[in-house]
C-alpha cells in the first residue's frame, strides 16, 4: 500500500505479506538434544504468542512439545549424524521441520495397541493436520503442521 502525503509517494509497508517466524537449530545427537530441542519449542511458541499475538495455551503447548520430541527422538534414533529442527509459526499454525542424514522415509504402522513402542508417528499424525516426508539432499526432511485453533 501507499499513501502520499503532500504529493511525496510513502511506501507505508501495510499490504506486503509478513514472513512467518522462524527459527532453526541443529543437534549432534548428545545426551540431553532431546530436551534441549522441547526447550527450543517452548521459548518458540513463547515468542510466537508475542511478536504474532498467536493464540496460545497449554494445550497447545502440550501438542507442539510432544511432536518436537517425536521427531527429534525419531531423528536421533534413525539417522548417523546430526540433525535440524526448524519452527516456522504464524497466528494460525506452527509446522516444525526435521531434517536428518537418513534417506529412509519413516514408516507408519498401523494402530495397534498390542504393539509396545514405535507409536511415535502414529500420535503426530493425530495432532498435525499435515504429516510429510520427502528425501533432501542430504538424507530427508520430515513436517508436521499443528494449528493452533483447537477446531481442527
Amino acid at each position: 500500500m501507499i499513501e502520499q502525503l503532500g504529493g511525496a509517494v510513502i511506501p507505508t509497508g501495510f499490504g506486503d505479506p509478513v514472513e512467518p517466524l522462524r527459527r532453526a537449530t541443529h543437534f549432534t545427537g548428545e545426551q540431553g538434544c532431546i530436551a534441549e530441542a522441547r526447550a527450543f519449542a517452548e521459548n518458540f511458541l513463547e515468542q510466537l504468542r508475542k511478536e504474532w499475538c498467536a493464540p496460545t495455551d497449554e494445550r497447545i503447548h502440550g501438542e507442539l512439545v510432544l511432536v518436537v520430541s517425536e521427531l527429534v527422538t525419531n531423528a536421533d534414533r534413525h539417522s548417523h549424524g546430526p540433525y535440524v529442527l526448524e519452527l516456522e509459526g504464524t497466528e494460525t499454525s506452527v509446522a516444525v521441520s526435521v531434517y536428518d542424514s537418513s534417506a529412509a522415509l519413516p514408516l507408519r504402522y498401523p494402530r495397534d495397541p498390542e504393539r509396545i513402542g514405535r507409536h511415535g508417528l502414529e500420535i503426530v499424525h493425530a495432532i498435525a493436520t499435515e504429516v510429510t516426508a520427502r528425501r533432501v539432499p542430504v538424507g530427508k526432511c520430515v513436517r508436521a503442521v499443528l494449528p493452533l485453533n483447537p477446531l481442527h
